[in-house]
């Protein structure tokens, strides 16, 4: 018998269980974590904008993929804060559309990102005479547009798709409003949505990986013909992208998995960890990863710290 189907006035995020008074210690918790992140994206943002001598590819990049940290994590806690506190746990549609928006944006932005910021390193490092003259002032503008541009019209379209669905279910067993957890509670055919999803998610995913696999195997080449000296520095300078990407990348898989698969055997605890971590861990990560290995950038914060605080 076909269950009634409707256009779904809110969502319940069923992953929140009942905590007592430990929710009020959690919100506490979490609310610290998020101003952290804010205040070391925000921090690195500033710094890169108003030093003239770090207006520079490489860092106007970074000045990018900080504000997507940003973008990101404000997309994600927020709701979550709020749903800790709350006891119904219950999400209006058009606020979970939103934050669903936001999120595959997020993740769409720091992919292509990283994508470009390698095709920067492998100018930088493989035609180091033509480097100047490959990343002007409005190539560099062009790519963080196109970085930005099209994962939010990719995924505009991603929720235009999935908010016209007639449903026959509200409850969504996860923390936050996730696309795919959205269209399996439809009771319309999801083919479309299916085919767009595999289709957003391989021009997003692996379109950005092979573009970084390409550079790094050119930058390998160069490294291996190159003297001890520049080696060491192909390898500083890439190291930080290279950890980022990792770091983000497992923990999309961990969400790509968990979204796929039935992991139902796994404690919840672990389960709400491994979709979360995609989103609250990278950005932390890239800014007290770069802070710390970018000299220039540490140099002027600890500066800008130091100065204020004597």
């Amino acid at each position: 018998m076909m269950r009634n189907s409707s256009q779904a006035s809110h969502f319940t995020l069923a992953a929140y269980s009942d905590t007592g008074l430990f929710k009020y210690l959690l919100f506490l918790m979490i609310l610290f974590y998020y101003l952290v992140i804010v205040g070391a994206n925000v921090l690195l943002v500033v710094v890169i904008c108003v030093n003239r001598s770090l207006h520079e590819p490489m860092y106007l990049f970074l000045c990018s993929l900080f504000v997507n940290e940003l973008y990101g994590s404000t997309g994600l806690f927020p709701l979550l804060l709020l749903q800790i506190l709350s006891d119904t746990h219950t999400v209006p549609a058009p606020c979970c559309f939103l934050q669903n928006f936001v999120l595959y944006c997020y993740g769409g932005v720091e992919y292509l990102n990283l994508a470009v910021m390698s095709y920067d390193r492998y100018v930088a490092i493989c035609c180091p005479l033509q480097y100047n003259t490959r990343m002007t002032a409005n190539k560099i503008a062009s790519l963080v547009a196109l970085t930005w541009f099209c994962p939010l019209l990719l995924c505009l379209v991603m929720t235009c798709l999935s908010s016209s669905l007639q449903l026959c279910g509200k409850v969504i067993e996860k923390v936050y409003c996730d696309n795919y957890s959205i269209v399996k509670l439809a009771c319309d055919d999801t083919s479309t949505n299916n085919i767009y999803g595999l289709f957003i998610s391989s021009l997003s995913v692996f379109g950005p990986l092979v573009l970084i696999l390409y550079t790094y195997i050119k930058i390998l080449k160069v490294c291996l013909r190159g003297s001890r000296q520049s080696r060491q520095k192909a390898v500083s300078t890439c190291t930080p992208h290279l950890a980022s990407l990792l770091n983000f990348s497992v923990g999309a898989s961990f969400e790509i998995l968990q979204s796929r698969f039935d992991m139902n055997n796994l404690p919840t605890i672990l389960r709400i960890g491994l979709s979360l971590y995609w989103l609250t861990c990278q950005p932390l990560f890239n800014p007290l990863l770069y802070g710390v290995n970018m000299s220039k950038i540490r140099i002027i914060c600890k500066s800008l710290v130091f100065d204020k605080t004597m």
